[in-house]
């Protein structure tokens, strides 16, 4: 059986991810807090959970020790930021780019050599719309899911060769414990200015990685799962 890695699976997309892929693999998840969420999603679905802080190298080789293979790795854990930059202080900014970038190019850094020693994986990054378009008041995490982005494209193009793909995903507004905070009246201005009028679910994106992983021409790529949202 194949062998998926999905970092920050207690939420929401986290868990819709485990759900999808626990299907037909092996899921290894991390979590960071909710152990008691972690346990039950991992039951429900017979994946295992392992407590894993991406910017601890430690907790990175615990993930590893867990593993002698890996065939499919979906970067998902992330915080947020929302406030003005001004305002936020240097040791947020830290927190949410060591998190967001540089945690996710550690986890692959010590991940990528399993798929390339078997000269084949898939590596799908969870980026966001504000990576691409980039958002008032959420300038820092913008930057870091803009990171996100410009990683998966110089990396695609590095490990090619060896029959590892490596995309992204940049989703739109989805229903969520993150996205809580929001009014309606926040909600609905974020869905006028989408094709479909709507905002997604954790599913869709969880579809889309499916997708993802089985399109075995496509890499480099950012697919947006944001109800065509036009900036």
């Amino acid at each position: 059986m194949k062998t998926a890695v999905i970092t920050g699976g207690s939420g929401a997309i986290g868990s819709a991810l485990v759900e999808e892929f626990a299907k037909d693999h092996r899921v290894v998840f991390t979590y960071l807090n909710n152990r008691e969420k972690a346990v039950s999603i991992a039951e429900r679905y017979g994946a295992e959970a392992i407590r894993c802080d991406q910017t601890n190298d430690l907790d990175i080789k615990k993930l590893l020790d867990t593993i002698n293979s890996c065939d499919l790795l979906i970067n998902n854990a992330g915080i947020g930021s929302v406030g003005l930059f001004t305002d936020i202080s240097y040791q947020e900014m830290h927190k949410v780019v060591n998190t967001d970038l540089l945690g996710v190019m550690s986890v692959t850094k010590s991940v990528l050599p399993l798929m390339i020693r078997e000269k084949n994986g898939c590596i799908i990054n969870i980026s966001s719309i504000w990576g691409v378009y980039g958002g008032s008041c959420e300038v820092v995490y913008s930057a870091a899911k803009a990171g996100i982005i410009g990683f998966t494209k110089a990396l695609s193009k590095e490990t090619g060769c060896s029959g590892v793909r490596v995309n992204c995903i940049a989703p739109g507004l989805i229903e969520s414990e993150m996205n809580s905070h929001l009014t309606k009246g926040e909600i609905g201005e974020f869905v006028s200015g989408t094709s479909l009028g709507k905002i997604g679910t954790a599913k869709d994106v969880a579809l889309a990685a499916r997708y993802l992983s089985e399109a075995e021409f496509v890499t480099g790529q950012v697919l947006g799962v944001d109800g065509g949202f036009w900036g």
